[in-house]
């Protein structure tokens, strides 16, 4: 099944503006602003952060259930890093956080599955070109 989404930007690149759609639900405008001033509304890094994190946490759920350790829960928290590299933003590093409710597995086995799922999740994948992607594993107390 194609994912789609769209987006429209008007102007220049300091004083114009543009909208995004992803999929038939999610909407949105951003901004040189928003992009690299933190400024109000979306930008580019925030999609790929929430997309980078509802893939890993899937593909972390569907990796521990075949294992035989269904999970409860896990969230994941991606932090995007945008920086100038000779004069061009760039997205430098991802950071991945996440926290597991798993009954049945320690510390040690619910890394290990999330460092696989890190390996194999198709956004992982698809952002393989980024020079840092980082992942902090822990389980729910």
């Amino acid at each position: 099944m194609p994912a789609r989404g769209t987006a429209e930007w008007k102007g220049d690149l300091r004083s114009g503006g543009g909208t995004f759609t992803a999929g038939d639900t999610i909407s949105g405008d951003y901004s040189f602003k928003s992009r690299f001033e933190d400024g109000p509304g979306a930008n580019p890094e925030q999609l790929i952060a929430a997309a980078h994190a509802s893939c890993f946490s899937m593909a972390l759920s569907n990796a521990l259930a075949q294992a035989g350790t269904p999970v409860d829960s896990v969230q994941t928290n991606a932090v995007v890093t945008l920086r100038p590299v000779d004069g061009v933003p760039t997205i430098t590093k991802i950071e991945l956080t996440t926290v597991g409710k798993v009954p049945g597995i320690d510390e040690a086995a619910f890394k290990e599955a999330a460092d696989r799922a890190k390996a194999g999740c198709p956004v992982s994948r698809a952002l393989s070109g980024v020079p840092e992607i980082t992942l902090d594993a822990t389980l729910a107390s």
